[in-house]
């Protein structure tokens, strides 16, 4: 199948590097026009050579920032969350500034950008909002991911109540709920452990390996797409069984 987006606009944060920029360029493949944004401009520019649209820098956490692209951007039919920062510790690691940090860019990017875009969605007929969260903090608990684990949950009841808010408008919001997938992010946090730390991280995977990217855009184009029509508040997990 092919073309499944055809005809309609989307819009991704985070899109440099990992699940956001595999994200736009799957949505660029199956036919949509993708804008895709970042705080790092340089990389995610680079998306152009991968069939999306146009690219912009922006700072999910700048809500001024964020509503000025909304409305240059005009209505899109798709919105995908995906900027996020995985805190490592427990409660007695996690300061005030951590919290607010990981809260802000984790979750109240979502509610920027939600509440930027939503009514031309509304305006237009509707659209699919689509949030990553993970399934730490949702379905399992993880070691050291205390506040991360916080403000995946939260995403995932802000999902719900986007949802149940505009299921009578047109307007879809689902939460994808990864387990652990190998990106540039990931990497970086299993490199920090020293020899052996990617391995760790594979270690406790039941079907031996890490997912990728590519695994999440594929549920991403899915839930965009008019096929997951009859489908909204949901946190979907694809986490290899991890949670099992």
């Amino acid at each position: 199948m092919s073309d499944r987006l055809k005809g309609k606009r989307a819009f991704v944060t985070a899109g440099a590097v990992g699940i956001g920029r595999a994200c736009a360029i799957a949505f660029a493949k199956e036919g949509a026009t993708v804008i895709a944004t970042d705080l790092d401009e340089k990389t995610v520019a680079t998306l152009t050579k991968e069939g999306v649209a146009e690219t912009f820098k922006l700072d999910a956490r700048d809500t001024a920032a964020v509503d000025a692209l909304a409305k240059r951007v005009g209505k899109v039919d798709i919105l995908l969350n995906a900027a996020g920062f995985v805190h490592n510790g427990t409660v007695l690691e996690c300061s005030e500034d951590d919290w607010d940090f990981s809260f802000d860019l984790n979750v109240k990017s979502m509610h920027r950008t939600i509440k930027a875009f939503l009514p031309a969605m509304l305006e237009g007929g509707g659209g699919s909002i689509v949030n990553v969260s993970s399934a730490a903090g949702v379905f399992k608990a993880a070691p050291n991911r205390y506040v991360y684990s916080a403000t995946k949950a939260a995403v995932a009841a802000l999902t719900r109540a986007v949802a149940v808010d505009f299921i009578t408008k047109g307007v879809r919001c689902n939460a994808i709920c990864p387990g652990t997938i190998e990106t540039p992010s990931m990497l970086g946090r299993a490199a920090a452990l020293g020899a052996g730390g990617r391995d760790m991280f594979v270690s406790r995977q039941p079907m031996g390996r890490l997912g990728t990217a590519e695994e999440i855009a594929a549920l991403a184009v899915y839930l965009a797409s008019d096929e997951s029509a009859f489908t909204t508040g949901v946190a979907h997990i694809i986490d290899g069984g991890w949670t099992l």
